[in-house]
C-alpha cells in the first residue's frame, strides 16, 4: 500500500538536515526513516488520516496543494495518505471491502506504528474517501470501549452509491444517470440492485452516532465531532447529499420514537443555520452529548 507522509513545514525547517541525507525514494520501511521517527517520538505531534477521492492518485496535481494547507493549520500536523488498493502504486484491485480494509489498516498503523492515540487523530475525507473514512470511524465507535477520534471531516460526501447514480454529474455538466430516474426507474432499482459497491454512509453514520449516544461513556470529556462540508455548486457530487446525510445523523441523535422529517429538518435548518455571507453558511446540531455540524 503506497504511503505519503506530509510532515509539518516547521519540523522539516528545524530537522531539515538530517531529512535531506535521507535518499529520496520508495521506501519499504517506513519505520526506519527519520521523518517517521519524528512523529512517533514526539507526544504532541497531531496526525491527519487523509483518504482522497476517486479519482487520480494521491500524488494528482491538485492534491499536494491541499496537504500542505491542513498541515498549516497548525505547526505540528503531520498527515498521511494511502492510495487505496489497485490505485497508482498499490497493488490489488478496488473494491469496497478492500476500500474500507486499507482505511482501517492505516488508522490501525496510526495508533499501533505510528503511536499517536485517537485523540490527536482527525480522519479527513474527500468524496469517495469519505464513505471510506465512515466506514473507519463507524468500526471504530462500536468497540468496547468506544474509539473516538479528535474529529471526522467529510468533504463533498455523498449518501450512498444508488443516490450517486442518479445525481452524479460528468464533468459537472452532463448527468449520468438521472435521465433513467426519471424515465426508467425500475431499470436503475434493478441496475443499483446489482451493483456490488453500495456504500452505506448515511446508515453507518447514523448507526455510529445513535450507539455512541446509548454508550454510557465514563469519561465525557471525550467526544465526537462530526464535520461536513460540502459546495453548493459542487461541480459533481450535488450538496444534496451532505443534506441528506445531516438529516439522518440529527435523526440519530432523537429519542427512539422520535424522528423528523426531512421537512421537519429543513424548517429547523432554516431557523437555526447561521449565514457566513459570501462564504455560505453553517449550522451546529449538538447531540444528547456531543456535537455533529454542517458547514456548506
Amino acid at each position: 500500500m503506497h504511503t505519503w507522509h506530509i510532515l509539518p513545514l516547521e519540523t522539516c525547517r528545524i530537522h531539515q538536515k538530517e531529512l535531506r541525507e535521507e535518499r529520496i525514494k520508495l521506501c519499504a520501511d517506513i519505520e526506519s526513516r527519520s521523518s517517521f521517527k519524528l512523529l512517533k517520538e514526539d507526544p504532541t505531534a497531531q496526525l491527519i488520516v487523509y483518504f482522497h477521492g476517486a479519482a487520480g492518485t494521491l500524488g494528482s496535481d491538485w492534491r499536494p496543494h491541499g496537504y500542505r494547507a491542513l498541515s498549516a493549520t497548525s505547526s505540528n500536523v503531520h498527515i498521511l495518505v494511502i492510495d487505496y488498493c489497485g490505485f497508482g502504486t498499490s497493488t490489488g484491485w478496488p473494491s469496497e471491502a478492500g476500500l474500507i480494509i486499507d482505511g482501517l489498516t492505516l488508522a490501525k498503523f496510526a495508533t499501533e506504528q505510528a503511536g499517536v492515540p485517537p485523540e490527536r487523530t482527525v480522519i479527513f475525507a474527500q468524496s469517495m474517501g469519505t464513505a471510506v473514512a465512515i466506514a473507519v470511524t463507524h468500526h471504530f465507535a462500536l468497540q468496547s470501549p468506544p474509539v473516538l477520534y479528535a474529529g471526522t471531516v467529510l468533504v463533498a460526501p455523498f449518501a450512498d452509491v444508488a443516490s450517486l447514480t442518479r445525481t452524479y454529474r460528468l464533468a459537472g455538466v452532463v448527468p449520468l444517470l438521472s435521465p433513467l430516474a426519471v424515465f426508467l426507474s425500475s431499470l436503475l432499482a434493478l441496475l443499483n440492485k446489482f451493483t456490488q459497491t453500495k456504500f452505506l454512509s448515511k446508515e453507518k453514520l447514523a448507526d455510529l452516532i445513535r450507539h455512541l449516544d446509548a454508550v454510557k461513556v465514563h469519561d465525557r470529556s471525550q467526544k465526537y465531532d462530526i464535520t461536513l462540508i460540502h459546495a453548493e455548486d459542487d461541480y459533481d457530487i450535488p450538496w444534496t447529499h451532505s443534506d441528506v446525510l445531516f438529516w439522518h445523523a440529527a435523526n440519530a441523535t432523537l429519542d427512539v420514537n422520535v424522528s423528523m422529517t426531512s421537512e421537519d429538518f429543513g424548517k429547523v435548518k432554516a431557523k437555526q443555520k447561521m449565514s457566513l455571507g459570501a462564504e455560505g453558511w453553517e449550522m451546529e446540531w449538538k447531540a444528547r452529548a456531543e456535537l455533529c455540524a454542517y458547514r456548506l
